[in-house]
């Protein structure tokens, strides 16, 4: 595990191919989880000192379901390679009439409605409970807030993402009930994410890109797949920038990542109970407690 400072981009291909990305290298990793994604791209932006370690979520062209996505093979992968923050670049759909297509949603809190995915690294002899009522790094938080608003973004501070198994999408039924739940937008992909980021000790934030209106809005079934893929274009070229201003945020941080330790206290199981292969399975995130 490398001492540099590193920083995990989970999101669309479309984000490897940033300007100014230097000293580019690929890591294939391997996890007791099974294999992540992809391999990840590990580079340097001019002038920072921190590595960039990026990985597609549903693998370069786009070869995984929400629902087959390893999401515990990623996240144990970013550990593994030492990364301490995450931001986590995903396209949605707005369940509110204010969040139109093209803008930023920041998130602030989810809602789970997936029911087809582990969300733990615990299990087989070891039992922990992270603390998960506000679920996104409030610090990485502002500073993606910061960084949107050093863009031309056009972005919304807070907002709840529900998110849904899919790959199918709502029945209008579901989004209008979503919408009276509170919810801000909608997506497939950010949990067990979240959990997976909390329980592995990486501070975890969401920048959300509206790409279209959920079928809720009337008229939300004349849009085009080539309007949406107009509006993804121009999310990828956002969120690059955005990412480009974050970076020197992260990297002037005093002190570690504040989630760092969310694992100090959540830890059930009795040590000399725990079997050995379990420790040595979950050593990136376990090590210090064991």
């Amino acid at each position: 595990m490398s001492d540099t400072l590193r920083i995990g981009i989970i999101g669309g291909s479309g984000l490897y191919e940033m300007e100014g990305l230097t000293d580019i290298r690929m890591e294939t990793v391997s996890t007791p989880f099974g294999a992540p994604s992809d391999d990840f791209l590990i580079g340097r932006l001019e002038g920072v000192d921190a590595e960039l370690v990026f990985l597609p979520r549903h693998g370069r062209g786009h070869k995984l379901t929400p629902s087959e996505v390893p999401y515990r093979a990623n996240v144990f992968g970013m550990k593994k390679l030492g990364v301490s923050w995450i931001i986590s670049v995903s396209a949605v759909g707005s369940l509110r009439e204010d969040i139109v297509p093209g803008h930023m949603v920041v998130i602030d809190q989810f809602i789970d409605r997936t029911k087809a995915r582990a969300s733990s690294f615990f299990e087989k002899g070891i039992v922990a409970h992270v603390a998960f009522g506000d679920p996104v790094c409030s610090a990485l938080r502002s500073y993606l807030l910061a960084a949107c608003a050093a863009t031309d973004a056009t972005y919304h501070d807070g907002g709840t993402y529900v998110c849904m198994e899919g790959p199918a999408f709502s029945t209008r039924a579901e989004s209008n009930l979503y919408r009276s739940w509170g919810g801000a937008v909608i997506g497939m992909t950010n949990l067990p994410e979240a959990k997976l980021a909390r329980e592995a000790e990486i501070s975890y934030a969401t920048l959300a890109l509206s790409t279209d209106y959920d079928c809720w809005h009337e008229g939300h079934d004349d849009v085009t797949v080539e309007q949406v893929v107009e509006i993804m274009q121009k999310n990828v070229r956002a969120a690059k920038e955005i990412i480009r201003h974050v970076v020197p945020l992260i990297v002037a941080h005093d002190g570690p990542a504040p989630h760092s330790n969310a694992l100090a206290s959540a830890i059930l199981s009795a040590k000399d109970g725990v079997p050995a292969e379990r420790i040595e399975a979950l050593s990136p995130i376990i090590g210090k407690y064991f």
